[in-house]
């Protein structure tokens, strides 16, 4: 038996030895250079954030970010002489942030932050800036989200959403309320998790007691490339995923996870394509959703042009195509909550007031907020934080 100890000790010894002879040879010669040591994004503690990237070839180099003020087109960065390119914005509110870097026209995550989010057509870098406390990662009981692959019969594919169930559920075995979260037309089903911090926003209601403890369903709302004109086989842009939504995901959900029954345990909401999506889920089958919540968003097209739809004919209005479910008494008694939040600036503000209208004067009972702001996830977020406390009271 030593003698096999001692084997083994002398075999790894010179292993190791072999291990690190040719890993000195291979670095022979090497020199690092400025951007192997490059520390990006740095937040200071007056919130300014200073982005930089090692880019010595360059000649113009921008920040970009859909989200962080001022700068959807960019902020120019300045080269250092040893090729580092920097750029302190700020100071920037708490929240979570998306950007890119555009070196001589191509866009490029930061390659020295590994914290991405996903969207539609593209990945991006992504910043947390602690501070706000319903969103922040607090020390408290976390939920779990995670990236779940089914089988679409109607589209007959593999598909991806991402699911949250909330903290405790792999150790008990209680059934649960289910909320559909859905995006918008630029994101996918990744985005309420990474930008939107949907799971810690749950996390931190849940252990205040301020919302019911429950299962969130991220789907992906794009079947294929994002495209106004409509999907594939000529049926609307909207349509595809709708299909999919009934017959595979719902399904899917119920089969799967311990989700309760019923119209009170059942809700769903969604932001911009993802509040249209909502509308057209809701009230083909209202019988099945007790919480509605529209996010900047509406009936596309309520105040003139339709997305998708040819001009010479236009065909019947969403009021007109559900007007026997507007009309339907009971079905507007079994409404728990029906909310819809828009930013002030946002390009969409009209589209919502007059959806909201529409409802009212089929006497549904809709709530409505104007919020400051555009069409940004600093607003979606808080639409969600201040939405979910509502559902499944």
């Amino acid at each position: 038996m030593k003698r096999i100890q001692i084997f083994l000790i002398v075999y790894f010894s010179i292993l190791l030895l072999f291990v690190f002879t040719t890993a000195a040879q291979d670095f022979r010669g090497w020199t690092p250079t400025p951007g192997d040591t490059l520390m990006s994004p740095r937040i200071k503690t007056d919130g300014q954030v200073k982005f930089s990237i090692y880019a010595p070839e360059a000649d113009k180099v921008r920040l970009i970010s859909s989200d962080m003020p001022g700068l959807m087109r960019g902020a120019e960065m300045t080269e250092a002489e040893n090729g580092i390119w920097s750029v302190t914005v700020g100071p920037v509110d708490p929240g979570s942030y998306r950007y890119n870097i555009n070196v001589d026209g191509v866009s490029v995550i930061d390659p020295k932050n590994p914290k991405t989010s996903e969207s539609n057509a593209n990945t991006w870098s992504l910043i947390h800036i602690d501070g706000a406390e319903y969103m922040d990662t607090n020390q408290v009981p976390h939920g779990a989200v995670a990236e779940v692959t089914y089988y679409s019969t109607s589209l007959k594919r593999h598909r991806r959403m991402h699911v949250y169930t909330p903290p405790g559920y792999e150790k008990d075995a209680q059934k649960y309320p289910v909320f559909y979260l859905l995006h918008g037309a630029m994101d996918c089903d990744d985005s309420w998790s990474t930008v939107g911090r949907a799971g810690f926003i749950l996390d931190n209601l849940i252990v205040g007691n301020k919302a019911k403890p429950m299962i969130v369903v991220m789907p992906a709302g794009h079947t294929g490339p994002f495209s106004f004109g409509g999907g594939r086989g000529g049926s609307s842009w909207l349509e595809e995923f709708e299909v999919d939504f009934k017959t595979d995901i719902v399904p899917y959900i119920e089969n799967n996870y311990r989700v309760l029954s019923g119209r009170k345990n059942r809700a769903i909401a969604g932001l911009s394509m993802g509040g249209a999506h909502t509308l057209d889920i809701a009230f083909s089958d209202l019988a099945s959703y007790g919480f509605i919540g529209v996010y900047s968003s509406g009936i596309f097209g309520i105040t003139g042009g339709r997305p998708g739809a040819p001009e010479q004919d236009p065909g019947p209005s969403w009021e007109e195509s559900h007007l026997e479910t507007l009309e339907y008494a009971e079905l507007k008694d079994g409404l728990e909550y029906f909310w819809f939040a828009t930013g002030s600036d946002d390009f969409l503000v009209e589209t919502s007031k007059a959806t909201v209208e529409m409802f009212k004067k089929h006497k549904f009972d809709v709530i409505y907020k104007e919020s400051s702001g555009g069409h940004t996830w600093i607003n979606w977020r808080e639409y969600l934080q201040e939405f979910t406390p509502h559902l499944f009271q």
